[in-house]
């Protein structure tokens, strides 16, 4: 008896307008975001300002500090490197040897990392950073480890991409205390 081609050619047939239908449905599921989609990245857009901000704070406070002591340059500078890459992660700009962050409608904060006043800065670069060395290296490692304390606790509730992001800078901000505070 011969085999009868045509439900083969049907099941071809089926089979292909399924997988067809699939990817059609699958490319047009897509809509609006929904609410807790629209949640999600408002609250990435929030942590991640609120970090660049902090960061850039903590690029200026490194910067009044090797205006006040450039002899630790050498020390300082990689350090300073490490913040100023970690403004632009969070999205923020370093131009001119500052950092400020992208523009997110809240006013800046007028105390720097650690809690101590902005400084004045009619008062020269170096405003605000003790004269003694050894107290500027400890005044700086207070303003890491403050970074460092506010990025750990932002991971709560931070969505998985950036809670790498915020783990990390945190780390890389507890090896700069270490460093500031031990290290030679």
């Amino acid at each position: 008896m011969p085999i009868d081609p045509r439900p083969r050619r049907r099941s071809l047939l089926a089979a292909g307008a399924a997988g067809a239908a699939a990817l059609l449905l699958t490319g047009c599921s897509q809509e609006e975001p929904t609410a807790a989609e629209r949640r999600l990245v408002s609250a990435d857009e929030r942590l991640r300002g609120a970090a660049a901000r902090g960061s850039a704070a903590l690029l200026a406070r490194y910067d009044r500090t090797l205006a006040a002591h450039p002899d630790l340059a050498g020390r300082l500078e990689p350090l300073r490197a490490d913040v100023a890459r970690h403004v632009r992660a969070f999205g923020g700009t370093e131009s001119g040897g500052s950092a400020s962050p992208k523009p997110s409608g809240t006013p800046k904060a007028s105390a720097s990392p650690g809690g101590s006043p902005a400084p004045d800065a009619s008062r020269g670069a170096g405003a605000g950073v003790p004269a003694d060395p050894g107290r500027a290296l400890a005044v700086l490692a207070n303003a890491e480890r403050a970074a460092a304390d506010a990025l750990t606790r932002a991971l709560d509730g931070a969505p998985p991409e950036l809670a790498r992001l915020l783990a990390s800078v945190a780390a890389a901000g507890a090896v700069h205390v270490y460093l500031l505070t031990d290290g030679e």
